[in-house]
């Protein structure tokens, strides 16, 4: 008995092994095959379509036109492999989550490549794989969660009014898939359950019923979660989430499930220092090509799924910047706060890029919350800002002020006579406002702007503009822009 015991542990080692060697392998050489053409969040429609061409002109690849959006924007399926496994693949369901979307090109471009033959052709005998890479196209045009409808179409899988959700439906079906793969992306302010760490992927084994039934099917969703949680620990450590599994009976990831699919969500959520969300495509990258090998050797089934149960919670305590045991005085008298700020994004005219309008997310006690970045601010107090009292003729007198030492006399806002409209964010960190503009009073408050500095001895330390902090001793700090104020 011990021997037959020590050599099933000896068939796991090697297969985890030979795994762990393979991941690593894919890691390490990425950078051949990323698609560097896109490269940043905001990506449309017309920018997959020379790609697209790429793989229609090639023999390896089968391209489908399947369907089309509301506004008529095509929807494309690419198929490659000869297996009896069947798994499909479709990311960008919601307009404004394209981090697996650049993750499926350059899944694309490796199974196109010469390299990893023998990964390959285990993955491409066994498996036929498929992928709708841009469901929301014109989500995607004005980077929106929604569909031109208006409706989200991960609600859509019961009554179908969206083409887009038709579609899904009906290649899931024509597929009859064996595993599938539900590709999306989170906020940024979810965290791993009890820490401070973000969930940089999170996962779900959506439940088929209200009772959360563990059939086969889901039961293997849930080894291959296990599978890639183990992955992304190598890289990302603590950084996974799991998503609560209450049954949504309008949801595709649930219904999917239900219709005999095994159903894995992926979500994309957060990277320190990573605002294009590049270092967790590349994430994408390594553990759904290492879910296809597992699938295709089958070595997943060898997985318990009690570990799935051991994968944090997702948990929503993040802010972009927490402030903590700052001392603010009101009405006469001091309090200690923590205060808890986000940076929100905002489009500009075409929807290619964005410029940041912080916010106050809460105040008091937050030590419950965590930050991606944390200042204690114990002994500093909390003081308002001034208005510079030259009035800038020009865009092009910005160049002759320097901002640091107006910011360590305890300005905050400097006045221009005339502001181009074309401006939508102050490139430096002070916020631009017109002649008329008065300073109101000093109020930290839930929903206000973050703009402020700290004392400490009668210095000024630090200033916070726009959400940003910055250190005034160093003069160092993670800033985008300021706000303008006309």
């Amino acid at each position: 008995m011990k021997r037959i015991v020590s050599l099933l542990f000896l068939i796991t080692y090697v297969c985890s092994a030979q795994e762990t060697a393979i991941t690593s392998s894919l890691y390490d050489t990425y950078d051949k095959y990323k698609e560097v053409t896109l490269n940043k969040r905001r990506i449309k429609h017309h920018e997959l379509q020379p790609l697209l061409a790429k793989y229609r002109d090639n023999p390896k690849f089968t391209v489908q036109e399947v369907g089309s959006s509301i506004e008529g924007r095509d929807l494309s399926l690419v198929s490659i492999g000869k297996g009896d496994i069947d798994v499909f693949l479709w990311s960008q369901m919601h307009g404004d989550e394209p981090t697996a979307t650049q993750a499926i090109f350059d899944i694309l471009n490796f199974l196109d490549s010469d390299d990893f033959k023998t990964e390959k052709d285990e993955i491409l005998n066994n498996l036929t794989v498929h992928f709708l890479p841009m469901l929301n196209p014109d989500g995607a045009e004005v980077f929106q969660r929604r569909n031109r409808l208006g409706i989200d179409i991960n609600r859509d899988a019961l009554h179908l009014q969206s083409p887009e959700g038709q579609t899904l439906k009906r290649v899931r079906d024509s597929l009859n898939a064996d595993f599938g793969f539900n590709l999306h992306d989170q906020s940024t302010y979810y965290n791993a359950e009890r820490t401070n760490k973000p969930a940089t992927i999170s996962y779900l084994a959506p439940a088929f019923n209200y009772e959360k039934d563990i059939d086969k099917k889901r039961g293997d969703a849930m080894k291959i979660i296990v599978f890639m949680n183990a992955i992304i620990q190598e890289y990302a450590p603590g950084q996974v989430g799991r998503y609560n599994d209450d049954f949504e009976p309008r949801a595709f990831g649930d219904n999917i499930q239900k219709w005999g699919t095994s159903t894995i969500l992926i979500e994309s959520g957060g990277f320190l220092d990573d605002i294009e969300k590049q270092e967790i495509r590349k994430l994408n990258y390594v553990s759904i090509l290492s879910a296809l090998h597992t699938i295709a050797k089958g070595s997943y089934n060898d997985i318990s799924i009690s570990d799935y149960e051991k994968i944090p919670e997702n948990d929503r305590k993040l802010f972009n910047l927490k402030i903590e045991n700052a001392t603010y005085e009101l009405l006469g008298k001091p309090y200690i706060l923590d205060i808890g700020m986000n940076r929100l994004e905002v489009n500009t005219a075409e929807y290619k890029d964005f410029w940041y309008s912080s916010r106050i997310i809460d105040q008091g006690d937050l030590s419950t919350f965590y930050g991606y970045e944390t200042l204690d601010a114990t002994g500093y107090t909390l003081r308002s800002g001034k208005v510079y009292p030259e009035v800038l003729q020009s865009v092009d007198q910005l160049n002759t002020i320097d901002p640091m030492a107006l910011l360590k006399k305890g300005y905050t806002y400097i006045k221009m006579k005339t502001i181009p409209s074309q401006l939508i964010s102050s490139p430096i960190p002070l916020h631009l406002v017109g002649t008329s503009f008065k300073l109101p009073d000093f109020d930290i408050r839930v929903g206000a702007n973050p703009t402020f500095l700290l004392e400490k001895n009668g210095a000024l330390e630090y200033a916070v503009i726009n959400g940003f902090l910055i250190d005034l001793k160093t003069e160092k700090g993670d800033f985008k822009n300021a706000m303008i104020y006309r």
